[in-house]
C-alpha cells in the first residue's frame, strides 16, 4: 500500500486535460475491465486469484502488469496518453485533482442499498467527495496512525506503557528518558511530525486542546492559521528537539523500521502497515501500537487510498460491477495474507482484524481510529501541495531544529495562505 499518495507527481495541466468522445454507457457483447495496482507482485497474484472468482456475463477481468516501484511514471504516462485503465489504484490527491478537471467517472450515484456511501468508513467518503459532491473514485483501504513503541524498553526505564488517553506531555517525558537507553540516540522518531507533512500532524494537538487545525480543509482550503494552541504545540516540540529527546527535522528515518525492530528507537510515529512485516519478521522486542496523544480529547490523521475510473472507459456498468467485488470480495483473499490496512468498506473489516489477532494493540489502534470523532488530513490533496511543502523545508523546520525563533511562525502562515489565496 502507498503511504504518500501519487497525484502530486502528476500535477501539471498537461496530465490533467479531460478526455471524452468514447461511449460510456453500456455496451452489447463481451467486455473486458482492465485494472492496474501499484502492489507487489506478490500480492498482485493474490488479487489476481481472487479478481478469476469473478463471474458475470460477458465481462472478463484483466490485471495489468506494473511493477510497483514505476506506478507513478506508469499512470504519467497513460494519463497524458488518455490510455488509462478502467480501474486504477490513486491517492486522494489524485481523484480530487482528476475530479476536478472532469477526467474521472462520478460514481456518487451508482452507491446505494449494500454497497452504499454509509457503508465506507465516514472520513473517507467525505474525503474523496469533491466541492461540488463528485465521487471520482472510491476509498478502498485506510490508513490509521499512531505510535510503536518498545514496550520492553518502556518497563526497563519505569515508563508507563503507552495506551488510549495518554497525553502530548507524557510522551515527551517517555522520549526524554528513553534517549540514551539501549543504545537508542533518540527517545522519539516522528517524521510525520519534523517532515514536510509535519504542519499537519501538529493539527492534531491543536484541536485536541480545543484549537484551530493548520488548515480548514486539505482539499479544498481557504486559509492557513496558527492559533495559540497550535503554537503551544511547536514550542512543546521545539523544545524535545533540543533537548535531543526527539530525533530533529533532516534525521533519516528510511531505516527507522528496522532499527525500531532492533530495539535500538524505543518510539516511533507510524501507520498500521508496519504490522503486516512485524508479523512475518518478528522484532526483537516486546512492541505495541497506541493512539497519538491527546491534550484533552482523541484526535488523529485521517488518510485513505482508493480506485479511479477514466471518464472514456468503455462500458461504466461493467466497470463497476468489478470495483464493487474489489471493495466487497478481493479484499477478504488479500488481507489475512498480507494485513496491510482496513477496508474503507466497513462489511469488508472483519478479516483484516481477524489477521491480526495476535497483535491486539494495533486492532484496538486501528478501530479506534477509524471510530475517532475528531481527524485532520495528512496534507494538501491541491495541485499546489508541493510548493508547501518547498516552503515548510524553508521556513518551518527551521523553527523545529531551533534555526529560526517560534515567533516566525506567523510568517510561515501568511506565505501559506498566499499560496491558498492565488491558487499556487
Amino acid at each position: 500500500m502507498k503511504t504518500k499518495l501519487i497525484g502530486a507527481a502528476l500535477a501539471c495541466a498537461g496530465l490533467l486535460t479531460a478526455c471524452g468522445g468514447s461511449d460510456s454507457g453500456a455496451a452489447d457483447g463481451p467486455v473486458t475491465v482492465t485494472v492496474m495496482t501499484w502492489e507487489s507482485t506478490q500480492t498482485n497474484a493474490v488479487i489476481k486469484k481472487a479478481l478469476a472468482e469473478f463471474k458475470e456475463p460477458n465481462i472478463t477481468v484483466e490485471l495489468l502488469d506494473t511493477p510497483s516501484g514505476q506506478y507513478g511514471d506508469k499512470l504519467s504516462s497513460l494519463t497524458q496518453a488518455k490510455k488509462l485503465p478502467d480501474l486504477f489504484w490513486c491517492g486522494n490527491d489524485t481523484e480530487q485533482q482528476y475530479t476536478q478537471q472532469g477526467l474521472l467517472v462520478d460514481w456518487s450515484p451508482k452507491l446505494s442499498g449494500e454497497f452504499g456511501a454509509d457503508k465506507f468508513v465516514a472520513s473517507a467518503i467525505k474525503n474523496w467527495t469533491t466541492a461540488d459532491g463528485q465521487l471520482g473514485g472510491l476509498p478502498s483501504l485506510m490508513n490509521t496512525y499512531g505510535v510503536w513503541y518498545n514496550a520492553d524498553a518502556f518497563t526497563a526505564a519505569g515508563v508507563p506503557i503507552p495506551k488510549s488517553g495518554w497525553t502530548w506531555d507524557e510522551m515527551y517525558a517517555a522520549a526524554q528518558k528513553l534517549t540514551g537507553k539501549g543504545g537508542a540516540k533518540y527517545g522519539l522518531v516522528a517524521d510525520q511530525l519534523t517532515g514536510p507533512d509535519g504542519p499537519f500532524t501538529m493539527s492534531m494537538y491543536a484541536v485536541s486542546a480545543g484549537g484551530a487545525p493548520f488548515t480548514d480543509d486539505v482539499n479544498h482550503p481557504t486559509k492557513a492559521e496558527a492559533d495559540a494552541k497550535y503554537t503551544e504545540g511547536v514550542q512543546k516540540l521545539v523544545d524535545a528537539v533540543k533537548n535531543g529527546s526527539v530525533a530533529p527535522p533532516g534525521y533519516d528515518a528510511s531505516n527507522a523500521q528496522s532499527l525500531f525492530a532492533a530495539g535500538k528507537v524505543p518510539m516511533m510515529f507510524g501507520g498500521q502497515w508496519l504490522a503486516a512485516g512485524f508479523q512475518v519478521d518478528k522484532p526483537k522486542v516486546k512492541y505495541g501500537f497506541a493512539p497519538f496523544p491527546q491534550v484533552t480529547t482523541p484526535a488523529t490523521l485521517y488518510d485513505s487510498v482508493g480506485i479511479c475510473t477514466p471518464q472514456y472507459t468503455k462500458n461504466q456498468d461493467a466497470t463497476f460491477k468489478v470495483l464493487e467485488y474489489i471493495n466487497t470480495k478481493v479484499w477478504d483473499a488479500v488481507l489475512p495474507e498480507s494485513p496491510v490496512a482496513p477496508p474503507a468498506y466497513t462489511p469488508a473489516q472483519a478479516k483484516y482484524f481477524g489477521a491480526l489477532a495476535e497483535q491486539p494493540t494495533v486492532v484496538d489502534t486501528v478501530k479506534a481510529d477509524l471510530a475517532m470523532e475528531k481527524t485532520v488530513g495528512v496534507r494538501f490533496t491541491t495541485q499546489w501541495a508541493q510548493q508547501v511543502g518547498d516552503l515548510t523545508t524553508a521556513d518551518y523546520q527551521p523553527i523545529l531544529a531551533g534555526k529560526k525563533p517560534v515567533t516566525d511562525l506567523p510568517a510561515y502562515i501568511e506565505k501559506i495562505n498566499g499560496l491558498i489565496k492565488s491558487g499556487g
